[in-house]
């Protein structure tokens, strides 16, 4: 019996440790100094994998909306099709992936090392709430991390569309920038904001509670940044639907 209450057990204590982090947004004093350093740190751990994999995905999606529109007699508007596929699906999910393998993982192994090291416990003793030190910066950081690097993955990616559209495919600029002004609409951008932060501060949330839960010592440490990273992406592409489905019942576009 215990078994097959342990996954609803943990369901519920994460969800106690993200109530509890919302909390420490509002308590002072603010970690500002931490805050900077763990952005710095995710930042530069993040940028350039984020921008080489910008490149294919851009590519890709241009290369494939690319053959479909040719086929369906719609060349002019492979360049709105590639844009708004980049901007709106792949821009966020790319900086989530990056986000949780790279930064994820990097918290989750730090608060873990420091759970094994009793530092926690040691926090506590002194009066010191860990998740209002530690969590809050680290899961801040990973929003703004997240919402600026997707920003930086949705310009790579459309550039490498337009390049590949343009020179592999034949396709005309004009043609390309027209199409995207005519069907793109301001709400895209900002709905591939929204994902990204929402999934900054789940990447941020999930490697913080499996750190601060980590047990069995080193080899706990691993597993649970194992875990930690499989969580996340399953918790990503749950929510990238949710979003994606509210965001087409509630903004109405163009074209249609």
């Amino acid at each position: 019996m215990s078994d097959t209450r342990a996954p609803v057990r943990e369901v519920g204590q994460f969800l106690a440790f993200c109530l509890d982090t919302l909390r420490g947004l509002g308590r002072r004093p603010v970690q500002v100094r931490e805050f900077v350093q763990q952005a710095w740190f995710i930042s530069s751990v993040s940028i350039l994998p984020a921008a080489l994999v910008a490149i294919p995905f851009g590519a890709v999606i241009a290369l494939q909306l690319g053959s479909l529109v040719r086929q369906l007699g719609a060349q002019s508007f492979t360049g709105a099709a590639s844009v708004l596929a980049v901007v709106r699906e792949a821009g966020p999910i790319v900086t989530a992936l990056i986000i949780a393998g790279a930064g994820g993982s990097a918290i989750c192994a730090d608060l873990g090392a420091r759970k094994i090291r009793e530092e926690l416990d040691a926090m506590r003793v002194l009066g010191i709430d860990p998740v209002q030190r530690l969590v809050v910066p680290r899961v801040l950081a990973s929003m703004l991390v997240a919402v600026l690097l997707n920003g930086l993955v949705s310009v790579v990616g459309v550039a490498g569309g337009y390049l590949f559209n343009v020179v592999m495919q034949g396709g005309t600029p004009g043609a390309y920038l027209a199409s995207f002004q005519a069907l793109g609409q301001l709400p895209d951008l900002v709905v591939g904001e929204i994902k990204a932060l929402l999934f900054g501060a789940t990447a941020g949330l999930v490697a913080s509670y499996k750190g601060m839960t980590a047990r069995g010592g080193p080899k706990g440490v691993g597993d649970a940044v194992n875990q930690s990273v499989v969580i996340t992406f399953m918790l990503l592409f749950a929510l990238n639907f949710v979003v994606t489905a509210v965001y087409f019942q509630v903004v109405p576009q163009k074209g249609t």
